[in-house]
């Protein structure tokens, strides 16, 4: 009778067992996504601010959030954009090309041979 009772409380132990809920699995983070292009708010070295949206281009000072310049880009191919500006303290167009060396850093040359690097705002 011991073996019937030994088996009877394995079994139920087994079973038990089977009803016990494994953990649930832990999700995983989200990973952030990288920004695509070059759309996004962009700061030089000195603070001042440059936003590209929708085709649009505009740089704006930090002290007063004045508007420096406006204009209009094209990417004309993955890392290359092109801009053509006004500078609102000129009154001067300009075109600036600009290649995007990686998602955060983008190094522009102007028409007039000056460089300057912008790097991504978060």
């Amino acid at each position: 009778m011991k073996i019937k009772g030994s088996l009877a409380l394995i079994a139920a132990a087994a079973m038990l067992s089977a009803c016990v809920s494994s953990p649930q699995p832990r999700s995983m983070p989200v990973a952030q996504q990288q920004p695509q292009g070059v759309e996004g708010t962009w700061a030089d070295p000195n603070g001042i601010v440059s936003t590209f949206q929708a085709g649009t281009f505009n740089t704006r000072s930090t002290d007063n959030n004045a508007l420096l310049a406006s204009g209009t880009y094209t990417q004309t191919s993955p890392n290359l954009i092109e801009i053509n500006m006004t500078s609102i303290v000129r009154q001067k167009q300009s075109r600036v090309n600009c290649a995007l060396i990686n998602p955060s850093q983008l190094n522009c040359t102007a028409d007039s041979g000056s460089q300057f690097s912008l790097t991504r705002r978060t």
